[in-house]
């Protein structure tokens, strides 16, 4: 059975070399946002498989901090391409009436 997970890390590895290869040669910021994102999203299941093959439950652990990771990633770069003034309104101070 490990082996077959090893197998299929092997094809999550192959799909985020392609997303790598889509980080450097995109045309645009969101294209590579988005190739970030899948090389974050292939290393959780790179992570998850190989702990499933090795029977280390450590390695879930290391699974978990790189979601949050590539979630704060995410909301990073919401974050700076975000017109000003597009954020919640209730934020904005506003006089009481």
């Amino acid at each position: 059975m490990a082996d077959l997970f090893m197998l299929a890390a092997l094809g999550v590895l192959i799909s985020m070399a392609g997303a790598l290869w889509r980080a450097w040669r995109g045309p645009g910021r969101a294209d590579r946002m988005m190739s970030a994102q899948l090389i974050g999203a292939g290393g959780v299941g790179l992570a998850v498989l190989i702990a499933a093959a090795r029977e280390e439950p450590a390695i879930l652990d290391v699974a978990l901090v790189l979601a949050l990771l590539a979630a704060f990633a995410a909301l990073a770069f919401v974050k700076t391409v975000t017109v000003q003034g597009a954020g919640d309104p209730e934020s904005e101070e506003d006089p009481a009436p």
